[in-house]
């Protein structure tokens, strides 16, 4: 594991083992433990998109990990002004120790890969969010004890969280369900890669359908950054596509619930079923910190 460039990438043994490490990290962190095993290194993050939760976490990871975290807007680099991304990642490696970056394109990502000398982590791209899912991953197996059995069911546009979800619970052995409308389906490689795992992945244009017998439920807004122009269209092709009390009366009466956030209650999700599950959607948000530092203590140390 050189990189966390996308969910695809990973194999099985490479999530479940940053997810024990995660656990291991929080633990430790719980307990007042100390792990400094970044000392001395130093993190560069550049950020494209906006963010609250993947810029606090990375800063704090950084941080509590012995390391020193170095913020980039697209104000602060050349890149957003003509510098190629090749001649960047070459300049960037020669000073820094890893990168995070929070961007729209996935090619951005792949060519700091390619060009850089150091590890790449992928904050979140318009393809997918894999630190984001190994978050989700950490925390269901915290609730469930296990993936044995279970099965995640997705409500909503077939967007980079559906995209990784997709590949990240189908590669730890849950089922997948998902619900989006016929036009914001997700993309091919996507939905070849759910082909491989036959019966274990289903997808539909009916919520309640994909809700039956779900373990762990899950959405996303409707309209994500770079999107706002389209969000009263949006908001019409999704009318339905909302986590709701009769929804939840189709999935398992033990069901969690997952959002990303930031959540639009009364959008995607009601403000009675996000309180509901309030517990679980702020631990996940939480696991963001411990999941991300054992990603960069893969990659980094």
């Amino acid at each position: 594991m050189k990189h966390l460039l996308k969910m695809l990438d990973l194999s099985t043994e490479e999530i479940i083992e940053i997810l024990n490490l995660a656990d291991q990290l929080k633990y430790e962190l719980k307990h007042g433990i100390p792990h400094p095993h970044l000392k001395g290194k130093t993190l560069g993050m550049i950020f494209q998109k906006s963010s609250t939760r993947t810029r606090v976490s990375f800063e704090t990871g950084m941080y509590q990990l012995g390391g020193y975290p170095l913020f980039l807007s697209s104000n602060d680099l050349q890149i957003g002004r003509g510098e190629p991304v090749q001649d960047t990642a070459r300049v960037l490696s020669r000073y820094l120790d890893g990168i995070m970056i929070r961007t729209f394109e996935q090619k951005e990502v792949e060519d700091l890969a390619e060009y850089g000398s150091i590890p790449i982590i992928n904050g979140l791209t318009d393809f997918c969010h894999p630190c984001q899912v190994l978050a989700d991953l950490m925390t269901i197996r915290e609730f469930k004890g296990s993936f044995d059995g279970l099965k995640m069911c997705f409500i909503g546009d077939g967007n980079n969280m559906a995209n990784s979800l997709i590949v990240g619970c189908l590669k730890v052995g849950m089922s997948v369900a998902i619900a989006c409308p016929d036009d914001y389906q997700p993309p091919k490689e996507i939905l070849d890669f759910a082909k491989g795992y036959g019966d274990k992945f289903e997808m539909t244009n009916l919520p309640a359908q994909a809700a039956k017998g779900a373990d762990v439920l899950i959405t996303d807004v409707w309209a994500s950054m770079g999107q706002e122009g389209e969000a009263e269209k949006r908001r019409k092709a999704f009318a339905g596509y909302q986590i709701n009390d009769d929804l939840m009366t189709k999935a398992n009466a033990d069901a969690i619930v997952l959002h990303c956030l930031p959540a639009h209650r009364e959008e995607e999700i009601t403000e009675k079923v996000f309180e509901a599950h309030a517990d679980e959607i702020f631990e996940e948000a939480e696991n963001r910190l411990h999941a991300q530092k054992a990603v960069m203590v893969k990659l980094m140390s």
